[in-house]
C-alpha cells in the first residue's frame, strides 16, 4: 500500500483522504479474500458489483445500521482511485468502475452543526482543567478559526505572528495556501503554551516523543471528554458561528479554504436540531 500512498500524495491528497482511501481498499481486500478464498491480484467488475451488493445488503455500521449511500459511495471512489492506480502501475489496463456505479444521493442543505457555543465552551474548559496547555490551545484554534485537524497540526513557529494576528495555512486542502486570524481567545491559548513549550521542533505543537502532534492524540481526546464532538465538528461550529455573528458568505469561504461559497451556504441553513425544535412547537 505504501506505492498507493505515494501515488495519492502526488496528487496531492490530503492526509485524511489518504487514510481513508487506504482504510477501504483494505476492508475491500479484506473481503475479497474471505469471499474468493484467493490473494488479490487485480480488479474485476464483478466483484466490484458484488462487493457494492455487499456494503448495500449486508455490512453494516458498528451500531448495526445499514451503510448510508454516502458511506458506499466513498468506497466506491477508494476503488475507483485503485483502479486507476493499478493501471498506472500496469498491474492492469481495463477501468471496471464507471459514474453509473455511485449511489444517487439527495444531499440535504441542513446545516451540520449539531452544538452551540455553550457545549464548546464546556468542552474547552474540560480540557483546561484536565490536560495540559497545548490540547487546549489545539482545541481553540479548531473551535475559533475551524481549520482541519491536519491544517492545525501542521502550523510551523514560522507560521504565526502575534503583531498581524495572522497564521499562514500553507498546505491546506488541494494543496492550497492561506492566511486566517487569530481572536482574543486563539492568541491567549497560544501564549500560554508557549510559556512552557520546551522543544526545538519546527511545528508548534509537539511531544515529548515526536516533532509533531498526532491526530490520534486529538482524537483520544474527543473521545475522552465527549460522546458527540470530534474534530471536524468544531470546524461546523466554527464557521455557524461567524455566520451567526455577521460573516459574509465570502468571508467564511475564505477563512475555511472552500474552493466555492455553496460549500460555505450551508452554514447559514439550519440545523436539524433547530428544524425539530421548530416542529415541537406545532
Amino acid at each position: 500500500m505504501l506505492e498507493f500512498k505515494n501515488f495519492l500524495f502526488e496528487q496531492n491528497k490530503s492526509e485524511n483522504t489518504i487514510e481513508n482511501y487506504i482504510r477501504n481498499i483494505q476492508n475491500f481486500k479484506k473481503w475479497y479474500m474471505e469471499t474468493t478464498g484467493g490473494e488479490f491480484k487485480k480488479l474485476y467488475r464483478p466483484n466490484i458489483l458484488d462487493y457494492k451488493s455487499y456494503l448495500r445488503n449486508i455490512k453494516k455500521t458498528k451500531k448495526g445500521q445499514p451503510l448510508k449511500s454516502e458511506s458506499i459511495n466513498a468506497n466506491l471512489s477508494a476503488l475507483a482511485k485503485y483502479n486507476e492506480f493499478l493501471v498506472y502501475q500496469g498491474t492492469q489496463t481495463d477501468i471496471v468502475i464507471t459514474d453509473k456505479d455511485f449511489l444517487k444521493v439527495q444531499y440535504q442543505r441542513i446545516n451540520p452543526c449539531t452544538i452551540d457555543k455553550s457545549d464548546v465552551e464546556e468542552f474547552r474548559q474540560k480540557i483546561l482543567e484536565n490536560e495540559n496547555k497545548r490540547d487546549y490551545a489545539i482545541i481553540t484554534i479548531l473551535a475559533y478559526d475551524g481549520l482541519r485537524i491536519s491544517e492545525c497540526l501542521n502550523i510551523k513557529m514560522n507560521d504565526f505572528d502575534f503583531n498581524s494576528n495572522e497564521i499562514i495555512i500553507r498546505n491546506g486542502k488541494g494543496d492550497k495556501q492561506r492566511t486566517v486570524y487569530m481572536n482574543d481567545k486563539i492568541e491567549n491559548a497560544i501564549k500560554e503554551y508557549l510559556k512552557e513549550r520546551k522543544s526545538n521542533s519546527e511545528y508548534l505543537f509537539c511531544s515529548r516523543q515526536s516533532d509533531k502532534v498526532c491526530r490520534s492524540r486529538i482524537n483520544q481526546l474527543f473521545n475522552k471528554y465527549s460522546n458527540v464532538m470530534h474534530p471536524h465538528l468544531l470546524r461546523h461550529f466554527a464557521f455557524t458561528n461567524m455566520a451567526n455573528n455577521g460573516f459574509s458568505i465570502s468571508e467564511i469561504a475564505m477563512l475555511g479554504g472552500h474552493s466555492s461559497t455553496k460549500t460555505t451556504e450551508i452554514y447559514i441553513n439550519p440545523s436539524q436540531k433547530e428544524i425539530k425544535e421548530k416542529l415541537n412547537l406545532l
